[in-house]
């Protein structure tokens, strides 16, 4: 695992871009739950890296790369809460892994990762939301300890078809 934000304020380290990207394209393009309906650009992509690493550089957040030798296997990042009240807590926002390095144990090694990275910040309640379907990820978080705390039927739209919105939690005060 390596941190991923000394990499992506390396003027947008276009091979970083390049790669996430990848990743992130053929995600999406096959229908993974990742937010957007269509493959993102490489533009959007380095806007994403830039956002978070900035927030690494202030303690607001965490992005965290996942290799095989030079090979960009996955990433996954948390964000602070931008609103005063919620300041203590944060959202893992996004995960992916490489479509061919899937069930190698590289999602558990990257989210406790980011587990590790978030209680070492500080953060009080790391949250997440996964699309109701995406059965792997929501077993694999409850494995790491976030439980369900609630859930909209129906409201991730992908065309015609709806998914639920669930939400997990992992509370460090406890």
């Amino acid at each position: 695992m390596r941190d991923g934000a000394a990499a992506a304020d390396s003027a947008a380290d276009t091979d970083l871009v390049d790669a996430a990207q990848a990743i992130l394209g053929d995600l999406v393009a096959g229908g993974a739950a990742l937010g957007w309906v269509d493959p993102p650009s490489k533009p959007e992509i380095a806007a994403l890296l830039a956002k978070v690493s900035a927030a690494s550089r202030a303690g607001d957040g965490a992005l965290r790369l996942a290799y095989s030798g030079d090979r960009l296997l996955g990433l996954g990042y948390w964000l602070r809460y931008e609103r005063p009240t919620h300041r203590p807590n944060a959202d893992l926002e996004k995960l992916a892994i490489a479509s061919d390095a899937q069930g190698m144990g590289v999602g558990r090694l990257l989210t406790a990762a980011l587990v590790d990275s978030a209680r070492e910040a500080g953060v009080e309640v790391l949250t997440l939301d996964a699309r109701g379907d995406n059965e792997n990820a929501l077993h694999l978080y409850r494995t790491l300890g976030f439980r369900e705390y609630g859930r909209l039927p129906g409201f991730v739209a992908v065309g015609e078809r709806r998914y639920d919105k669930v939400f997990y939690m992992l509370d460090f005060r406890a």
